[in-house]
């Protein structure tokens, strides 16, 4: 039985293992370097941590919980869920923590892989899974005098709960998905509130709700209820992802949903206008939020849309001079997510760099797997992040795929497989044609890179996806014999 490593157990670590686990693959590691599981819902701390997928499409399929507390669910309760899936099909058994992984290495004489950590550990295994996800590692942006700050700073994604917010001069850099949470959280708090947006996000209202007991007992005691609900939702997302291809028309109801929202929640004229995006819905991510917009319509607030030049003891200077006071700095500016497993140095055969292969940009097939590099899969890798939809239903498509690919050198021993360098190439060049048509295009985000080249997201509905990897085309792939 092939032994497989997996790298990371946020969920895609976890729903790799549970999938290896369900099919009678039970020799698997999973190397993780926090202390906990959990990935980004670990991590991030900051107040008002939530999902902006209904809970019950943000959940595993075979692991349907009628017990939410709410249609959203609280960065708390999503980690929890991710405990007592893990503790439920005892994965805590299988993780290392602590284990920070820098390198891993092929060797075609072996046909296995040799995975380095931090500690000088190394491990060796059949077939190597990285789910380190796309969003792990913070982006501070390059603003000048960053280090000159005379007071408390932290990125919101490390959020210092030591730093004391109350009755202070609070500056947030940034208006993307975790600035719209935790700005209506600290609003209250702080004795005034400078927010710097460079582009104004599209926000549309969040159909958030309170799950009552009877909801709860009706899911519990109805047979089919959880799965009815699980659709309903994923339905409506299918719905919306056609918007950004195929029906563009879907697309402009969405917007005007939103330009709906901003004009009943902001009376004041000049407000409104600095919160008006200048480019196509859906370029960016479209956040949701009911409490966004009333936070930054109270007196102690400010937006600010002048650049930023530098950063001042004292505070924060923008391009007309004006020198913007502050006793703490909160940078909202995202992650670096173009920046695939970096900074892990990942080699293929003959020692071929997958950051050199990746110099233009990250790809994959299907997302997937990478020619010169066998026996190495990928959950949530370049171009399978959802503008619309949950990740988690893309997970467990991936997760199916790379175990039928373990599956394949089960039953073929002392061979390793590998994607051929054709099918991956022209996979990427529709994909790229594909994505050239989409909103994501039109302006700069974390999806592209520096040369505009969108390494991150899927152009089109979860269940397209799902059609590509239902089964694993053997004429794309190479059987090598491992020698001896």
């Amino acid at each position: 039985m092939p032994s497989v490593i997996i790298i990371g157990a946020g969920f895609g670590g976890l729903g790799m293992a549970i999938e290896l686990q369900r099919n009678g693959f039970g020799e698997f590691t999973i190397l993780e370097k926090a202390a906990d599981l959990g990935g980004v819902w670990r991590e991030n701390t900051y107040p008002g941590a939530a999902c902006d997928v209904p809970s019950p499409l943000y959940s595993f399929s075979h692991e349907p919980k009628p017990k939410w507390r709410q249609r959203y669910s609280t960065r708390e309760d999503i980690w929890a869920y991710m405990r007592g899936v893990a503790e439920r099909h005892r994965l805590y058994d299988s993780i290392v923590f602590g284990a920070d992984v820098t390198e891993a290495e092929f060797d075609e004489s072996t046909g296995r892989w040799t995975v380095s950590t931090a500690d000088g550990v190394t491990r060796t295994a059949d077939i190597l899974v990285s789910a380190v996800g796309q969003l792990s590692r913070p982006a501070m942006p390059a603003i000048p005098g960053i280090e000159r700050f005379a007071g408390e700073s932290f990125h919101s994604a490390q959020w210092d709960h030591a730093v004391e917010l109350d009755g202070k001069r609070v500056a947030c850099i940034g208006t993307g998905a975790s600035a719209i949470q935790y700005v209506p959280e600290i609003q209250p708090r702080a004795a005034h509130l400078t927010v710097f947006q460079r582009t104004a996000p599209w926000v549309l209202p969040k159909f958030d709700t309170d799950y009552k007991p009877v909801h709860q007992r009706i899911l519990i005691e109805i047979p089919g209820m959880p799965v009815a609900e699980r659709f309903s939702w994923w339905a409506i997302a299918e719905f919306i992802a056609l918007g950004l291809v195929e029906f563009p028309g879907i697309v402009r109801m969405v917007s005007r949903i939103a330009e709906k929202h901003l004009e009943e929640q902001v009376t004041d004229p000049v407000l409104r206008a600095k919160l008006t995006p200048d480019y196509p819905i859906g370029c960016k991510r479209g956040l949701f939020s009911n409490d966004f917009y009333p936070a930054l319509c109270e007196p102690n607030v400010d937006v600010e849309t002048t650049a930023i030049t530098e950063i001042v003891p004292e505070g924060i200077r923008t391009a007309d001079g004006v020198l913007h006071p502050a006793d703490v700095i909160i940078y909202g500016t995202g992650f670096k997510g173009t920046e695939f497993l970096w900074p892990m140095k990942i080699r293929g055969r003959g020692g071929r760099n997958l950051s050199d292969v990746w110099e233009g940009g990250a790809h994959a097939y299907l997302g997937l797997t990478v020619p010169e590099f066998p026996n190495f899969f990928m959950v949530y890798g370049p171009n399978t992040n959802l503008g619309v939809g949950s990740i988690i239903y893309m997970i467990e498509s991936q997760a199916h795929y790379i175990r039928h690919a373990i599956q394949l050198l089960a039953e073929r021993p002392h061979t390793f497989l590998e994607v051929r360098p054709e099918p991956e190439r022209a996979y990427n060049e529709a994909l790229q044609q594909r994505l050239a048509r989409t909103p994501w295009n039109f302006c700069t985000s974390w999806y592209r890179t520096a040369s505009g080249r969108i390494t991150n997201n899927w152009p089109g509905t979860t269940r397209s996806y799902r059609r590509r990897t239902r089964n694993l085309n053997l004429s794309h792939y190479t059987f090598t014999p491992i020698p001896g």
